[in-house]
């Protein structure tokens, strides 16, 4: 079987691009930058109307802290963008940042994975190869205090992970209690960039079925979902699952990267479409050689959104999936980002995309092909599943979590119908084409 180490070309454009005058794509999302320096009276007339009103409102609101230019104006950009849609949005200097971190999948961090359990803030698992692994932090010890603050029960996972975070080379102390150990053990560790992993679990599912999770889209998730199948190619995997449940999309391009390894070079994966007849753009596969001819089958629920619906349309509006499962959420719509001053930013949709036959699934999202429906318990009991260690030590997963792991219907019938495919092919003989293609 052949590697993917030679197919994989296509480069993202990340932050850089406001620098380079190019875009970025997130499901999709495009990061620009731009101004007009000719007059334009109707937005003159707009600015004056706005200035007035916070002109009386600095000079009159009973607080005059609380009505300063300053925060008036970030007010009123926040309001511009809510005002729109649920995805534009006016982002502040820190949270423009913790947003391009999320796009390129790297932090400044320790590397650790934390949860809220009982109000208490407990380690999932320490990252391989990152400070927290070296230092000895353990699945399952509770943080106390960070640089010598407490966590009081009930702290915010978001609050924790800030604290956590900042910038390459600087410190954090951390005091853990651990499960035996009378006394906390107190650490000081050195942050460094973390990348984050979006593509998990690769395995081989019995029968040569292989599985791979990809929970978002970022910069690496093309990169990682090629070394994952290259591995399970090399295993002699003849039917693949990709599933796509809980993904809430992430980069355009990296949804493509991940669906043109079946796409034939020029092949179109999807497309989009501005205001203007002028601004579609076309999204094909870069990849040399012949595609990756694998009957596949593709796993979603309501979670799987954005970048996610691209894949998943992409393959079922061209006949090379089936896909398992629940109705898709049915974002359709791309975001730009425009980057401002003082390290802002307005993320501004801006375009539709389109599978490759033109059906927009905005609002609509993707019906599967075989439907099963989960319970939300049981969606999330099979979240936990998916991301613990512990769930093939049957009492440890139950004393954490207070149940034992339960069936996955929905992963089942997609290994049925690829089993029914290799039944059936086989008895067609080795020229029949398989259902998926």
């Amino acid at each position: 079987m052949r590697t993917l180490a030679g197919m994989f070309k296509r480069i993202l454009t990340l932050a850089l691009g406001v620098i380079l005058g190019v875009g970025l794509t997130l499901g999709g999302l495009m990061l620009t930058a731009g101004c007009s320096i000719w007059p334009n009276r109707e937005l003159d007339r707009a600015s004056a109307r706005v200035r007035e009103v916070m002109a009386l409102v600095n000079e009159n609101y009973v607080e005059s802290k609380a009505a300063n230019y300053a925060d008036l104006t970030t007010a009123a950009l926040h309001g511009v963008a809510d005002s729109l849609d649920p995805h534009s949005e006016f982002m502040e200097e820190k949270d423009s940042e913790q947003f391009e971190e999320e796009l390129t999948g790297q932090f400044g961090g320790i590397g650790i994975q934390v949860e809220s359990r009982g109000g208490r803030i407990v380690v999932i698992a320490p990252i391989a190869g990152t400070p927290s692994e070296r230092a000895g932090i353990r699945r399952g010890d509770e943080i106390a205090s960070i640089d010598g603050k407490n966590l009081e029960r009930g702290t915010q996972i978001d609050e924790v992970v800030r604290r956590l975070r900042g910038k390459p080379q600087t410190s954090v102390s951390l005091s853990l209690n651990r499960v035996g150990q009378a006394q906390p053990i107190a650490l000081v560790l050195v942050r460094e960039l973390i990348k984050t992993e979006s593509v998990r679990g690769a395995q081989i599912m019995g029968d040569g079925v292989g599985y791979i999770q990809i929970t978002e889209f970022a910069e690496s998730t093309g990169e990682q979902f090629a070394k994952a199948l290259d591995g399970l190619l090399k295993q002699g995997i003849h039917a693949l699952v990709i599933d796509l449940r809980n993904n809430p999309g992430g980069l355009l391009d990296a949804a493509v990267e991940v669906a043109e390894l079946f796409f034939k070079k020029g092949e179109l994966v999807v497309y989009t479409q501005g205001r203007k007849p002028g601004d579609r753009e076309d999204f094909r596969s870069e990849i040399d050689g012949p595609p990756l001819d694998l009957p596949l089958a593709v796993l979603i629920n309501s979670g799987s959104a954005s970048a996610a619906e691209v894949v998943t349309g992409a393959f079922k509006d061209t006949g090379k999936a089936v896909v398992v499962g629940e109705r898709s959420f049915g974002k359709g719509s791309v975001q730009s980002i425009f980057k401002l001053k003082n390290g802002e930013g307005l993320r501004l949709t801006t375009a539709r995309y389109y599978t490759p036959s033109g059906i927009s699934l905005h609002e609509k999202g993707i019906t599967p092909h075989i439907e099963v429906v989960a319970t939300p318990e049981e969606d999330t009991q099979l979240s936990l599943q998916r991301s613990r260690p512990e769930r093939d030590n049957l009492v440890e997963f139950k004393e954490r979590f207070g149940f034992t792991p339960i069936e996955d219907r929905q992963l089942q019938a997609a290994l049925d119908v690829l089993q029914g495919v290799r039944v059936l092919a086989e008895r067609n003989g080795p020229n029949a084409s398989g259902p998926t293609r």
